[in-house]
């Protein structure tokens, strides 16, 4: 039985209720007074403690789209995706204590201009539009591919129709003046979908019989975070080697999560805020793949693991509360999609349009362009989305790591050797950010549309491939940088961020913990079958 057949009238009424009262937050919002400076936390510059930064990475980290395509990968391979989030502590401690007292002893705004200040402003400008593809593909298309897939399963429509909904549901909140009130009431959203992964977990290891019958009903492998080498889903060396590409492009140089640190009151905040993430970062094997898991006990016939979640919430939830999941579901989805559309119209008109090529352009004309370029992104991404739909042979959770490991390669070789190496060259980076982005995408484009591996098994592991494209583009890198050394060529820096100050002893404490407890985990979940 489908999803959408299981849904009562109560279900629907539950989802218009809620959306109706977030469009009459909107009105309010609107037409209450300005707020006075500095009450919005996330504007009053260098402001945050610990708490709010923490907090504010992992709610960035994990939303709608995570949830559906957790519950789909446990499902289908039980905790081996818990790398993607277990892993990822190594490398939030690299942005905690190598990149965040770089960027704020630098005192930059957004990563493009600590950039353009190590390599000049062309690459700054590249950065630019390289910011404009990986929000176009990484936060847009693929929410929006994940939102399909949701209304697909209440709706039972198409994805094409799924997509256009959505957008209509989105464009409808502009007009409505909905989006500042799920902007608004984000934080509420994000915790109700929290709360409600946590009692889908214990609701549904209560209808297994407790922790030692699920782990008598779920193959032995589903328990061990590292897989043989054999293993046709993540083989241990593919996220060895490959998952390092992906973390350091998205937590230690992807704008959007390292910005809460930029924002902090001091370095040890922001190194505490790091920290907290980590710890954060725990809850998401219980909160979001547990589900999945469970869903293979109760649902073991289940047609596609990408329906895991929603059907542990319309089987086990009662009338009314699957509504409330759905309608926060779709809400917060649309948040994203409305903020990175309007994250890629801010990038463009600023960084793009006024800079380069109308310095002298009006409000009025920087306000038309911002819409003409959030109705193009919106257009585009439908497109890419719907290319998206059409990788066959990976689930939701493989298809977001997959188009994310292609991403990824060219960010993480220009930061980290940036960051580090003193000799890297303005045209090496410019070189990489270019040719090297062309070089990765067209990789991916290949692997997933034009020789799939699904058709063509010659293809490494999609992980494996996105760490040797790393390596290659490194490789180019250091070679030009050489040339370049030699013909006195070398980068015209104007980075300064002062002389580096000493971790606190508090902070080294804290890390240390952490990664004790991380090292006991990965033992603990390796010990299986």
């Amino acid at each position: 039985m489908e999803i959408y057949e299981t849904l009562q009238a109560w279900d629907f009424v539950v989802v218009g209720i809620y959306l109706i009262v977030l469009i009459g937050i909107g009105y309010w919002a609107s037409f209450k007074k300005k707020r006075k400076a500095g009450e919005n936390l996330f504007l009053a510059g260098n402001s945050l403690g610990w708490p709010s930064i923490g907090l504010t990475m992992w709610g960035t980290n994990v939303g709608p789209s995570m949830l559906l395509a957790s519950a789909s990968i446990g499902y289908t391979t039980g905790v081996v995706a818990g790398n993607f989030a277990w892993y990822a502590f190594i490398f939030i401690l690299l942005l905690a204590v190598v990149f965040a007292p770089r960027y704020l002893g630098a005192k930059v705004q957004t990563l493009p201009e600590f950039m353009g200040k190590r390599f000049g402003d062309r690459t700054r400008n590249t950065l630019a539009w390289y910011t404009i593809v990986t929000i176009l593909i990484s936060w847009l298309s693929l929410t929006m591919f994940a939102g399909g897939i949701l209304i697909q399963q209440i709706l039972g429509l198409p994805m094409w129709l799924s997509v256009i909904l959505l957008i209509i549901i989105a464009a409808f909140f502009t007009i409505a003046g909905g989006l500042k009130a799920i902007a608004y009431t984000n934080v509420f959203q994000m915790i109700l979908l929290i709360v409600v992964s946590l009692v889908l977990a214990v609701t549904g290891l209560n209808r297994v019989g407790g922790i030692p019958p699920m782990l008598a009903q779920t193959p032995a492998e589903y328990w061990n975070l590292f897989l043989p080498l054999d293993d046709a889903n993540y083989p241990w060396i593919a996220i060895l080697l490959g998952y390092p590409v992906m973390g350091v492009w998205f937590w230690c140089t992807d704008q959007s999560m390292v910005q809460s640190v930029l924002g902090a009151k001091n370095l040890k905040q922001g190194q505490l805020g790091a920290n907290f993430t980590g710890w954060l970062k725990i809850l998401d094997v219980p909160l979001f793949i547990i589900p999945g898991v469970l869903c293979f006990i109760l649902f073991p016939e289940l047609e596609n693991p990408d329906h895991a979640y929603m059907t542990m919430v319309t089987h086990l939830f009662p009338v009314g509360m699957t509504g409330l999941v759905m309608a926060v579901l779709i809400a917060a989805l649309v948040s994203t999609i409305d903020s990175a559309l309007n994250a890629l119209s801010t990038v463009f008109t600023i960084d793009i349009y006024v800079k380069k090529f109308r310095p002298e352009a009006s409000q009025k004309q920087v306000v038309r362009v911002g819409r003409i370029v959030t109705v193009a992104g919106a257009v585009l991404a439908i497109f890419i989305t719907l290319a998206i739909d059409s990788i066959r042979g990976l689930n939701l959770f493989d298809v977001f790591q997959s188009v994310l490991g292609f991403i990824a390669p060219p960010m993480s070789v220009v930061f980290l050797f940036g960051v580090l190496w003193k000799k890297a060259s303005s045209r090496a980076a410019n070189i990489i950010l270019t040719y090297g982005t062309a070089l990765s995408l067209g990789t991916g484009i290949m692997y997933l549309w034009v020789l799939p591996n699904e058709v063509y098994g010659f293809w490494p592991h999609f992980l494996l491939l996105s760490f040797y494209l790393f390596v290659a583009l490194s490789g180019i890198l250091v070679g030009v940088s050489f040339v370049d050394h030699k013909k006195g060529e070398g980068s015209k820096s104007v980075l300064d961020f002062g002389i580096l100050p000493p971790v606190s002893r508090q902070v080294k404490y804290l890390w240390g913990v952490l990664v004790v407890v991380m090292v006991v985990l990965y033992l603990v979940f390796n010990g299986h079958g």
